[in-house]
């Protein structure tokens, strides 16, 4: 009965140190080449990419949003932004590990920019509902930008103002998006990599701007 409330608990909450779970050394086991794109998912990766992470709900939906975009590498699914080392779906989706699903997009800024990487980040998830996205509720469906230098931190930090001063003006609630530059990703199972490739009809929620009546992404000035 303790278990199963401290579970309950972290569906809407992060665990403490002290509460996550101790996770294992080793990586999860995976494929290295993009079931799609036919590239590698593991670095090192070509000159002239940068690396961006995001979370927005079930990842397997938002991998495929990002690997159909021209100027993407590859993309890869994972756990990140939590506590326990090498997690499993299992122990992600029991909320005891503070992890986020997201998924790592490695791209050619000269191809396609941070902030249309972005643009399609806010337009296709509801950032405003906290541990949740529509009927997925656990602390690995939050809203989060995670970045890998300074000015994806400051790019980041102006479109969130910027979308935030939309939902304003429509009053709406604000977004709940969590930006962070301090964190650990670690590979999802294979299973889940290009899960929607593998299974055409899998499950693929739409909690994007048309769905939910958000406003569409403002331009960056």
């Amino acid at each position: 009965m303790i278990d199963w409330m401290l579970r309950s608990k972290h569906k809407l909450k992060l665990p403490t140190e002290d509460e996550a779970l101790p996770g294992r050394s080793a990586p999860l086991k995976m494929e290295a080449i993009h079931t799609v794109l036919k590239t590698e998912l593991k670095p090192p990766y070509p000159e002239g990419t940068e690396i961006a992470y995001f979370g927005m709900g079930c990842f397997w939906g938002a991998e495929k949003l990002f690997w159909n975009l021209a100027g993407v590498y590859t993309t890869a699914v994972g756990y990140g932004a939590g506590i326990t080392p090498n997690p499993t779906y299992e122990e992600v989706c029991s909320g005891l590990t503070g992890h986020n699903e997201l998924v790592k997009v490695v791209f050619y800024p000269a191809q396609v920019s941070y902030q249309e990487l972005l643009k399609v980040f806010w337009e296709n998830h509801n950032p405003c509902e906290g541990m949740r996205q529509g009927n997925d509720i656990g602390t690995q469906y939050r809203s989060g930008i995670y970045v890998s230098n300074q000015d994806q931190a400051a790019t980041a930090q102006a479109s969130k103002l910027s979308y935030d001063s939309a939902l304003r003006e429509q009053q709406c609630d604000l977004s709940t998006t969590e930006i962070v530059d301090q964190f650990d990703f670690y590979y999802a199972e294979e299973y889940h990599q290009q899960y929607l490739a593998k299974n055409p009809s899998g499950y693929c929620p739409n909690h994007s701007c048309d769905a939910t009546g958000l406003p569409r992404f403002p331009k960056i000035t």
